[in-house]
């Protein structure tokens, strides 16, 4: 292997793990805008969602241009493939970012229900630490932390099915916030899958190590998974 090869290899995993920074951060702070009703902050995640596509676009070409020039073992070309992959999953993950920025402009204040702003920075928090130790997953070839990631899935989900419930329930009990309680589920809903695109970037450091296509989303796997996480946390409450 060429140390140009090498170097250009290096470039396109640090620009992969630049673009889930990035990406995290957006989720940050389209979760405070909403919980925050900063209508300002939501403007500006809808702004840098470019930014995010651009770099989804680099990518390709990088990850493109070294399997057309180079001819990758199969270790390295399952590392160029994984990321050109990923690089997807990244871009999807800052799209429901922007979902979650413009929900912020369809709550009003007189409208906010804590319980579920407190629901959603904990799951974001969650999702954030989840995509954070994917990527350092990535970059150190972890495949042991790849599955554990996939097993944190479960919490997020469990809370998006709690509070559906509940807010479900809300929305009967008070007609007039309708639309707000409406923008609430949509928040929830987008950050239960981006729990499940960043098991599909723990799937891809599996496949990186292994060669194995594998399904690791807990919730996909075995449903009754999801019930029996939702009835221990009934339980202790």
């Amino acid at each position: 292997m060429s140390e140009i090869f090498k170097d250009e290899l290096k470039r396109l995993r640090i620009h992969f793990v630049e673009m889930g920074i990035n990406v995290n951060e957006q989720i940050y702070r389209a979760t405070k805008a909403f919980t925050s009703h900063d209508r300002a902050l939501a403007d500006q995640v809808l702004e840098l969602d470019r930014q995010i596509n651009d770099q989804e676009v680099t990518l390709e070409k990088q990850a493109l241009k070294l399997m057309a020039l180079q001819q990758p073992l199969a270790n390295d070309f399952r590392l160029i493939i994984s990321i050109l992959k990923a690089s997807n999953d990244i871009e999807r993950l800052g799209d429901y970012a922007s979902h979650i920025a413009r929900s912020a402009k369809h709550v009003e204040a007189a409208d906010t229900d804590q319980a579920v702003d407190h629901a959603i920075d904990a799951t974001t928090n969650t999702i954030r630490q989840m995509l954070e130790k994917v990527l350092d997953a990535f970059v150190n070839d972890n495949e042991r932390a790849a599955y554990e990631v996939a097993e944190e899935d479960l919490a997020v989900d469990v809370v998006h099915v709690q509070q559906q419930k509940q807010i479900l329930k809300k929305m009967t009990e008070n007609q007039a916030a309708i639309p707000s309680y409406e923008a609430y589920l949509a928040v929830l809903r987008n950050l239960e899958r981006a729990g499940d695109h960043i098991v599909n970037l723990a799937e891809w450091v599996v496949y990186i190590q292994t060669g194995k296509l594998v399904e690791l989303n807990p919730g996909k796997t075995d449903p009754k998974l999801v019930k029996e996480a939702l009835a221990k946390v009934k339980s202790k409450n």
